[in-house]
């Protein structure tokens, strides 16, 4: 590379071999005083030749110069266009600085995402209570057979899993309270913290989450799967309804396997309360029961099973209805079925915290 009056002349070849020779920064200063980059005797040039040229016109009209390139060949002037037009804007390198204005716009459509989604999700739900009412004035539309398969899949395979949570909870729930009731030398007090605890909140709670974890994120990629492969346009294509054939009977699985998981997660929780009281206590069965039955009221359990249609109910509609959102690719799949057992495990919280204030202000 030589300057000759106000043209810099590229001869030869420039391969990736030679541009990692170059020196850029040294180049550039030899385009004080060129308007051109001549490249008339430049026999043959890879993209990484094509970079390098286009790299110092940009870093002279940084400079305030404007260079062209001339003299190449047909095949040269267009790798040279195309290595140009892909090349990243030279801001994409700089961490620009959030402003209170961009955060606030990011804030504003975070707002916004979550009204689109939370107006769909009740569109949603009335989608499906219109389908379920349909179904109770002609229950020959009613899949039984889809129905008790996903109760199977919800419910009789997740009772290990429910089970087990629960048994560990109610133990932690007696080591825990043991060591700070015996200071009091309360320790038959644990009873009635176990009790209150399990049935009222932790046990369906914990349940729920299990389940919104496992079944919520299953019903996702099943729906989803089916919607990548345009299966469920098929249906639509076919006559049939979507909603009922998929979603109406993995909700009502949901709702009629959840109370259920709960009423075990319950009698696991107290189980390994009462197993860990006697150990650590020496609260014998008997005392555990006794205390249980008398000082425990009834509406604790029922608190714990009036809530569970209503987790069913969440954790199913997000779930089918993010499978329904899929598109054509594994990426949105993937992105979806996190985004509904996130969203689902809120959602039960956020329930869970209203159903507490709402019992709290009737006195129950």
């Amino acid at each position: 590379m030589a300057v000759v009056d106000d043209r810099l002349r590229v001869a030869g070849r420039l391969y990736i071999e030679a541009v990692q020779d170059l020196d850029s920064a040294a180049q550039v200063k030899k385009l004080r005083d060129v308007t051109v980059i001549d490249i008339s005797d430049l026999s043959q040039m890879d993209t990484a030749g094509a970079w390098f040229l286009v790299d110092l016109q940009r870093r002279a009209a940084a400079d305030g110069a404007e260079i062209g390139i001339e003299g190449g060949s047909d095949a040269q002037a267009q790798l040279i266009e195309t290595v140009r037009e892909n090349l990243p804007p030279e801001d994409t390198s700089k961490d620009k600085k959030r402003s209170l204005n961009d955060t606030l716009e990011a804030f504003g459509r975070s707002v916004v995402r979550f009204g689109q989604t939370a107006v769909e999700l009740v569109s949603f739900l009335g989608q499906i209570v219109i389908t379920m009412a349909g179904i109770v004035i002609r229950p020959r539309r009613l899949r039984l057979t889809s129905v008790v398969h996903h109760c199977q899949e919800v419910g009789v395979n997740a009772v290990p899993i429910v089970a087990l949570m629960a048994f560990l909870i109610g133990v932690v729930l007696a080591f825990q309270g043991s060591t700070q009731l015996r200071q009091f030398g309360a320790e038959v007090f644990v009873v009635d913290l176990i009790a209150i605890s399990v049935l009222r909140e932790l046990g369906i709670l914990l349940t729920a989450i299990i389940v919104a974890g496992r079944s919520g994120s299953a019903f996702t990629a099943a729906i989803g799967s089916m919607k990548m492969r345009e299966e469920i346009d098929a249906m639509r294509t076919l006559g049939l309804d979507p909603v009922t054939i998929l979603v109406v009977p993995r909700v009502l699985a949901l709702m009629l396997m959840l109370p259920a998981l709960g009423l075990i997660a319950d009698v696991s929780g107290l189980l390994g309360g009462a197993v860990m009281s006697w150990i650590e206590l020496g609260v014998s069965p008997g005392v555990f029961q006794s205390r249980l039955v008398s000082n425990t009221d009834v509406w604790h359990f029922g608190v714990g099973m009036i809530k569970a249609p209503f987790f069913a109910l969440v954790i199913g509609i997000i779930g089918c209805y993010e499978g329904m959102k899929v598109g054509g690719n594994a990426e949105s799949l993937g992105r979806l079925t996190s985004t509904s057992v996130v969203l689902s495990i809120f959602m039960v919280i956020v329930m869970d915290a209203l159903f507490s204030i709402f019992f709290a202000i009737v006195g129950v």
